[in-house]
């Protein structure tokens, strides 16, 4: 499971920290270690990637990430892309 599209956004300090809290976060709440894992890792990028839509890529920062992040998490948002 890989997506090249993300790594642009996603290559700045502190967002290895976000995407261990949402694994954490989703193995805690689950039975399936590999599909939370799966599931974060997925949940991170579409964050990434829906402010990458409507700022650009540079100058992303790991707490851009918490809103987009809150929305998909509660169903209130799909990504995009």
């Amino acid at each position: 499971m890989s997506d090249a599209n993300y790594a642009l956004g996603l290559a700045s300090g502190g967002m290895g920290d976000v995407l261990s809290g949402i694994i954490g976060a989703l193995v805690m709440q689950s039975d399936d270690v590999f599909y939370a894992t799966c599931l974060a890792a997925y949940i991170h990028g579409a964050s990434a990637d829906i402010i990458a839509n409507n700022n650009g890529q540079r100058g992303l920062l790991a707490s851009d990430l918490f809103v987009p992040l809150q929305q998909l998490l509660n169903g209130k948002m799909t990504n995009p892309s």
